[in-house]
């Protein structure tokens, strides 16, 4: 029994630190691929369609409510600067990374091959329950493997999550900004990822965001999809080869 006890103390001590710690924390919310509800079920149903149905897909656009608008308010200046690009809007209004890893396990990501996909998501795990940024950052980064993964040849532009609330000491501000900062550093010996933070071009100098972009400071209006539209197009470009 003392040997026994000698080897058990042996192997917990050998235990990696990272394989300890996660054997108490619990289930990080952002990794666990959960479904929504009705609307949410017709809209992804909606979008195997359009795989099924496209001649090709090259540039994949992948996030929520702000990537979702590229079919509302940014509709214009999507038709102006990526219809062109065959591409596809995989966003949906109120998705975490969790439910957009849902969808990649339900056949999102299957029947076609991108050649860039575009990347904004994170805003509802800090909105919704005040995420940590770390959590956060660990369901974007699963949300980028994940795509690797399935299509290895797909090249990542991977945005820092957009700007909410009014000023820099908003606290869902700095939680997006935290998890930036990990994404960031998490992103950079990757070289299938590009990690681009465009987040100050809808800011004033001093940090503000105005309602003149974002009425409800979270998402753009029509100018402020022009502006995205303005930052990212040359990148986009420019990983198309074009």
């Amino acid at each position: 029994m003392r040997c026994f006890a000698c080897l058990m103390l042996s192997l917990v001590l050998a235990m990696p630190a990272w394989a300890a710690d996660t054997a108490t924390k619990e289930p990080i919310e952002a990794l666990k691929p959960v479904p929504r509800g009705d609307w949410w079920v017709k809209r992804h149903k909606e979008k195997l369609k359009a795989i099924e149905d496209a001649d090709k897909i090259d540039v994949v656009f992948i996030g929520d409510s702000i990537t979702h608008g590229w079919e509302g308010a940014g509709k214009t200046t999507w038709k102006e600067n990526f219809e062109s690009m065959s591409p596809l809007n995989l966003g949906y209004g109120g998705d975490r990374t969790e439910h957009v890893l849902w969808r990649f396990e339900h056949g999102e990501l299957d029947g076609y091959e991108p050649k860039v996909a575009v990347i904004m998501i994170g805003t509802n795990n800090t909105g919704h329950r005040k995420e940590k940024s770390e959590d956060t950052a660990a369901g974007v980064e699963a949300i980028v493997e994940k795509l690797h993964e399935k299509h290895p040849e797909t090249k990542v532009l991977l945005l820092a999550i957009f700007p909410r609330g009014a000023k820099t000491e908003d606290q869902l501000r700095k939680l997006n900004d935290g998890a930036n900062a990990i994404i960031e550093k998490q992103m950079k010996d990757k070289d299938y990822v590009t990690f681009l933070n465009i987040n100050d071009i809808f800011l004033t100098e001093d940090g503000t965001l105005t309602k003149e972009i974002m009425p409800d400071l979270l998402h753009p209006k029509e100018k402020g999809y022009q502006l995205w539209a303005n930052a990212v197009t040359p990148k986009i470009k420019e990983l198309l080869g074009e």
